[in-house]
């Protein structure tokens, strides 16, 4: 086996397909995160970002598209955005991680939601629970779902919009809207509901909006940005923007706007979300890891997504783990304990709350 390594603009457009074929072969890798779409966009906005083209024999059998950082540091693409990361490649590819990390010319390789069961897992990871909304026996059948095993959450959301519409006005959900006005609606909520929790805006950094926007703007049948947004008697009040493939739809950027907080437009609109998701062909939601109660409340099925390294021996892997192993070992900790992880959220809201009266 060898490989070739590229910048995205690179690849040929047969490569791209045959990726695209390698994808859609394997259930596992059906996530937009993974599609060449994604990585080519990503690619025409960071020139760090390269894909490793795979060749068996004479046959092209994977696709592994990463950042090259300083110091032989690599990371999945668009690190820290994504929430499904890995090689791309025939099923039960059987290859070293540390030879593919090293003929990348990389000495550490770094992820956070690689998909299970890569051929890239090394012995330093941890999985990790990735909940679902699971629509492949139907929308009816989510929703009976919800209604056994959280009706509860069901029956107020289902109460509190009926008094929504009575006090507000009647409700629209949009689905896959094109224009840019409700997207920058849609960040701008998300940007304040960053500083709020005392979180990093994202939208601060100018590729990120310019990625998602060229990203709303891709319409084909294997890979598309989906905005949806539901209106209260015309005014957004709530919205979401994510990418799909035929089947998969991954959650990415959910926001609303605070002021129908009373009314719990996220859940509103995650409930129509689904809905209209089913009524075009999605079967799989994919929310992302992370321990959310509004996941939580939602999901019906969850998939596992790991995190760790793959190291070979070298100087640069050596300075990367006295660095990065004890902060990852520090935020394992707090995130294992509730009362250490409860603490932390609500140093961040103060944080936040600081921060905007600032």
């Amino acid at each position: 086996m060898h490989l070739t390594v590229v910048h995205p603009r690179d690849l040929t457009e047969q490569e791209i397909g045959q990726w695209r074929a390698l994808q859609e072969a394997d259930p596992a890798l059906d996530n937009p995160f993974l599609s060449p779409e994604f990585t080519l966009t990503v690619g025409e906005l960071r020139d760090r970002v390269r894909v490793a083209v795979l060749h068996d024999g004479g046959q092209i059998v994977g696709f592994f598209p990463f950042e090259r950082h300083a110091f032989g540091i690599g990371r999945p693409v668009a690190h820290g955005l994504t929430d499904a990361q890995g090689l791309v490649g025939v099923k039960d590819l059987e290859l070293d991680p540390r030879w593919l990390v090293r003929q990348c010319g990389l000495d550490v390789f770094e992820f956070d939601h690689l998909v299970a069961g890569q051929a890239l897992l090394a012995v330093r990871h941890e999985t990790y629970p990735s909940p679902v909304i699971d629509l492949r026996a139907g929308h009816d059948a989510y929703t009976a779902h919800l209604r056994a095993n959280s009706g509860k959450t069901y029956k107020t959301t289902l109460a509190k919009r009926r008094k929504l519409e009575r006090d507000r006005g009647p409700l629209r959900h949009d689905f896959a809207i094109e224009d840019l006005a409700p997207l920058h609606t849609l960040l701008q909520w998300k940007t304040d509901q960053y500083r709020r929790t005392g979180r990093t805006d994202r939208f601060a950094h100018q590729w990120i909006v310019e990625l998602v926007e060229r990203l709303l703007a891709i319409r084909t049948d294997s890979f598309a940005g989906v905005l949806d947004m539901v209106y209260v008697d015309g005014t957004p009040m709530a919205g979401h923007f994510g990418l799909r493939t035929r089947t998969t739809l991954a959650g990415w950027f959910p926001a609303y706007d605070t002021a129908f907080a009373k009314f719990s437009p996220g859940l509103i609109h995650h409930l129509a979300l689904a809905e209209q998701a089913a009524a075009n062909g999605i079967e799989l939601i994919d929310m992302g890891r992370g321990d959310k109660e509004y996941k939580d409340k939602l999901k019906n099925g969850e998939l596992r997504v790991a995190e760790g390294r793959v190291v070979t021996p070298s100087v640069g892997a050596a300075l990367h783990s006295l660095v990065r192993v004890p902060l990852r070992k520090t935020r394992a900790t707090v995130m294992a304990n509730p009362l250490l992880l409860r603490t932390a959220d609500r140093a961040l809201k103060t944080f936040g709350r600081l921060r905007t009266a600032l």
